[in-house]
């Protein structure tokens, strides 16, 4: 018993004086100059080793916080982020960098930035299919990339990220709108007929110029009509035929054999 004790002392003596028996890491960085941690984060960028560009531009940052690198190191740091398949922090530091700068010469760069890697993010939406319910999907990663291109395209239009954020929104338009309609859609086979003439005419009033209009006036049309609403279908099948005179959906109705998200 007497042993053991002895053994139970000495290993919390071992706890108590953590861990100074093993060798301490040594920061390299120790003594680098902004110069160096910087050119040594665009190696590492260079090389794919994007969680080491992270770390280094971080260093920058905190260690000259008032020098010529340390705002390039934010901005940087934010793309470091997204390619080290941290999205989150890549955005953070996104909203960080316009708090601080909005006027930075490169802001416009950040916002196509921001945009980018919600666009990214949120490919469950846009094109990486899984077993999930898409009517469970939340579209707030793409309206929070749309918003950013809107954002880049409207302060900067003369910016060369412009023309590329007017095709990711034209995209993100027509996605947001098919995801809208395939939830009336999903309304309208369990017949909830008033929740799926809202989410139609959320498209609408959102999505004007969507190619997916013609399945939600469409859609509004069936409902109305199931619900005996004879006017509101009328006046519904009236705008339809007025802009759709040859729909198909007028003879094919809204079963497809084709997934909805292979339409893009």
């Amino acid at each position: 018993m007497r042993s053991l004790a002895v053994i139970a002392a000495l290993f919390l003596l071992l706890l108590q004086s953590g861990c100074g028996l093993l060798p301490e890491t040594k920061d390299e960085t120790i003594g680098w100059s902004a110069t160096k941690l910087y050119s040594e984060a665009k190696m590492a960028m260079g090389d794919g080793a994007y969680d080491k560009a992270v770390k280094l531009f971080e260093k920058l940052e905190s260690r000259y916080p008032y020098g010529r690198y340390a705002q390039q190191a934010q901005m940087e740091a934010a793309y470091a982020y997204w390619k080290a398949n941290e999205p989150a922090s890549a955005i953070a530091a996104c909203d960080r960098f316009i708090k601080l700068h909005p006027n930075h010469p490169n802001i416009d760069y950040v916002y196509y930035l921001k945009g980018l890697v919600n666009f990214n993010e949120d490919l469950g939406l846009l094109g990486t299919i899984s077993q999930q319910d898409m009517t469970e999907r939340d579209p707030k990663g793409a309206r929070e990339s749309f918003d950013a291109f809107k954002e880049l395209v409207t302060r900067f239009p003369e910016s060369k990220y412009t023309p590329d954020g007017i095709l990711r929104m034209k995209y993100l338009v027509n996605a947001l709108a098919t995801l809208e309609v395939h939830v009336a859609r999903y309304y309208m086979k369990r017949t909830a007929y008033l929740a799926a003439v809202n989410r139609a005419q959320y498209a609408l009033k959102n999505y004007p110029d969507a190619p997916a209009i013609e399945e939600a006036l469409f859609i509004m049309v069936k409902a109305y009509d199931e619900m005996g609403m004879n006017d509101l279908r009328d006046d519904a099948e009236r705008i339809m035929r007025k802009n759709f005179p040859d729909s198909i959906y007028y003879t094919r109705g809204l079963e497809r054999k084709t997934p909805w998200w292979k339409l893009w």
